[in-house]
């Protein structure tokens, strides 16, 4: 087995992050993947297929690889169309930010 279990997004992700500007982007983006990370890893962990999911809310499975992927920012409506179809429930909590 490959003792460097990172995958390609970590490896490429720790290189962008040593970067300030990246990191401030980031962090302002940051709860939006971890929302779509914990997506994800509830439909692969329920053997749910992106072509399974995109017929559930009726669009094409080429929308859930670019809402998985980060590749455009989720709607809102969207992001409820998918908790909806996987049966999920979502929950949003404000807080102060920390100094």
């Amino acid at each position: 087995m490959n003792k460097d279990s990172k995958t390609n997004y970590d490896r490429h992700r720790e290189k962008l992050m040593q970067d300030e500007e990246f990191r401030k982007a980031y962090a302002e983006l940051d709860p939006v993947y971890e929302l779509i990370r914990a997506i994800v890893s509830y439909r692969v962990e329920h053997g749910i297929s992106q072509k399974q999911l995109a017929e559930r809310i009726g669009t094409r499975q080429s929308s859930i690889s670019r809402f998985e992927s980060s590749a455009q920012m989720p709607s809102f409506s969207f992001i409820r169309k998918i908790a909806d179809a996987l049966d999920l429930e979502l929950e949003f909590h404000v807080r102060p930010k920390v100094a």
